[in-house]
């Protein structure tokens, strides 16, 4: 069992910054993948960014250039800071773990960019 703990986010206007973490713990895997989703109303949750344990990166096309995602493994924690903020990143953003086929989400934290 893994659990996700999230913190960070908030309002913003557009054009500013916020950052997100997610602090994983319990069964912690060495080869694991931790990501970012978000939700916004009436819409399916979507990809924001992932990173593996190797350190490799992969963006929705909307968040490259703006968003970097990054990984502390010492702490077990993923970060997504999020730049040039938009009124449509407004959305539920959820951490996801995932690893040995299983796959943890976090509860979820709202964001609301504002124009």
């Amino acid at each position: 069992q893994v659990q996700l703990v999230e913190s960070g986010g908030g309002l913003a206007q557009a054009g500013g910054s916020l950052g997100l973490s997610c602090a994983a713990s319990g069964s912690i895997f060495s080869y694991n993948t931790m990501g970012w989703y978000r939700q916004a109303p009436g819409k399916q949750r979507e990809l924001v960014a992932i990173i593996t344990s190797g350190g490799s990166t992969n963006y929705v096309d909307s968040a490259k250039g703006r968003f970097t995602i990054s990984r502390d493994d010492a702490k077990n924690t993923v970060y997504l800071q999020m730049n040039s903020l938009k009124p449509e990143d407004t959305a539920v953003y959820y951490c996801r773990w995932t690893g040995r086929g299983l796959v943890y989400w976090g509860q979820g934290t709202q964001v609301t960019v504002s124009s």
